[in-house]
């Protein structure tokens, strides 16, 4: 393979892609081409999600595990319970423990199936689109209520309509137990709805001095869909925006625990048209007199399409994918592109994939963490085993622990928030453990660096494989090199 042909493949691989395996960029071929395809096609699973819960199961299991603690609170009011203790001694809650019980074999079930996939797969175009937009729709599980739900959502709601427009995929976010959660939405009531209403008469028939109404909208889901879903923060929206597409949202919200227990609920989403803000609202200046659900879908459609929304969604695609500071003109034509297609996100991804700028030599993005780690699984082709821990350790101490960003931005993948001292020595100690699981038989340091790193690979680099005084530590000095920490 000619040497501009093999730079294109390796960035292909490891830049658009998750990384390369030894003897995937000689075995390439037409890099475009290939991304092209992989852009357009359905993320293979692998398999490795069957069995797992959705989220309705997850729903349903949440409301058993209420039933349970009620039941435990009611024996320890009954009686003294002597204090239970863990193998380190400490106190262990019992109402933890519970959780732990109920849920701690799917949670790990879960990343596992995500270590799994990421190592395995051959579809790693599409595979980092669906990583993409998990981020930009971020959830942070260190939020309680939504810890169950932000990998049922990747699966749930990103993958499905990774190929299709970017309106549907909204949509299945935004109606997503995760989001409905992490927002707060499911407990967002229209003032003048009758819920609210009922409430009200309720309290005036109660003794003078009671607490006021805690029923209320909330915001939050509205405020994050215009300022980080869709419009973007440059967009000219105001509070009173925000407001109002609230208002249309309320009802957007979760069965019950008594409806689970009922047993006759099919869907995760639920609409309660008794909490919904009756009559018209304004959003940007458009009037919208649907009722119900179908008030704040409209809003959404129009949002899908805005071209605020096409330049926010271009410019994170293109700043992921293609450099830190996209060329304006690469994001002006993805723009085209998505306004052209009514919001088709394969015609967003095949702009930016067929613009000049994304083959260009100075294209390159830091390895975040979480890509360091799959990259060097790929290379070193390393099992990850059924057992996370290692490596959702390894991210918690480099600072990107999986779904856990603690904002509703997502975590950022810009270099400088990456690189800091500290944050360079641990990419060190994981590169050394990295080159510890790798298999030695028949092992050529080398030849590795060569055929995941490609034309990239720089002569210091293969000197300090050359003076390595065993293969492990040719290997961490491999993973380590900027070559490795860097997607070009």
């Amino acid at each position: 393979m000619a040497t501009a042909d093999a730079g294109r493949a390796a960035s292909a691989l490891n830049r658009l892609g998750l990384g390369a395996r030894n003897g995937d960029i000689a075995a390439l071929g037409d890099a475009e081409a290939w991304a092209l395809r992989q852009s357009s096609q359905r993320a293979e699973d692998l398999g490795v999600f069957a069995g797992l819960p959705d989220s309705l199961d997850y729903l349903r299991k949440e409301a058993q595990l209420q039933q349970q603690r009620r039941a435990l609170k009611r024996d320890d009011a009954g009686k003294a319970q002597p204090a239970q203790h863990g193998k380190d001694g400490k106190p262990v809650n019992p109402l933890a423990r519970l959780y732990v019980q109920m849920f701690g074999a799917d949670l790990r079930r879960e990343a596992s199936a995500r270590w799994q996939l990421a190592a395995r797969s051959d579809t790693p175009v599409a595979e980092r689109l669906v990583r993409f937009w998990s981020n930009h729709f971020a959830v942070s599980v260190d939020k309680g209520p939504a810890r169950l739900y932000a990998a049922p959502m990747e699966r749930e709601a990103i993958r499905p309509h990774l190929n299709g427009r970017f309106y549907d995929m909204l949509i299945a976010v935004e109606q997503h137990p995760a989001m409905l959660r992490y927002l707060d939405q499911a407990q967002s009531v229209g003032p003048d709805s009758p819920l609210a209403e009922r409430v009200d008469r309720r309290l005036a028939r109660r003794a003078d001095g009671q607490p006021a109404r805690t029923l209320g909208l909330n915001e939050n889901l509205a405020r994050e869909i215009m300022e980080l879903h869709t419009l973007g923060v440059g967009a000219h929206y105001t509070q009173s925006d925000v407001t109002q597409f609230a208002r249309a949202l309320t009802g957007w919200s979760l069965p019950t625990p008594r409806e689970l227990e009922q047993g006759e609920v099919t869907a995760a989403f639920k609409f309660r048209p008794f909490a919904h803000e009756p009559g018209n609202v304004s959003v940007l200046g458009k009037v919208y007199d649907q009722r119900g659900e179908d008030q704040a879908k409209a809003i959404l459609a129009d949002f899908a399409v805005h071209p605020a929304t096409a330049r926010h969604l271009s410019t994170e695609l293109a700043r992921h994918f293609v450099s830190d500071t996209p060329p304006a003109d690469l994001v002006d034509a993805m723009v085209r592109a998505y306004l052209d297609s009514a919001g088709d996100l394969p015609a967003l991804y095949r702009a930016m994939l067929e613009h000049p700028a994304t083959w260009a030599p100075q294209a390159h993005k830091i390895r975040t963490p979480q890509d360091l780690l799959v990259a060097g699984l790929r290379a070193g082709g390393i099992d990850p085993g059924d057992k996370p821990q290692p490596w959702e350790g390894f991210l918690m101490r480099l600072g990107q622990p999986t779904f856990m960003p603690r904002s509703p931005a997502g975590y950022t993948d810009l270099a400088a928030d990456w690189v800091a001292p500290d944050a360079l020595w641990k990419r060190v100690q994981v590169a050394e453990a990295l080159a510890e699981r790798v298999a030695r038989a028949g092992l050529q340091p080398r030849q590795l660096a060569a055929g995941v790193i490609g034309p990239a690979l720089r002569a210091d680099t293969l000197t300090a494989l050359a003076r390595a005084e065993a293969p492990e530590q040719a290997l961490a000095l491999l993973f380590a090199s900027p070559e490795f920490q860097w997607r070009t």
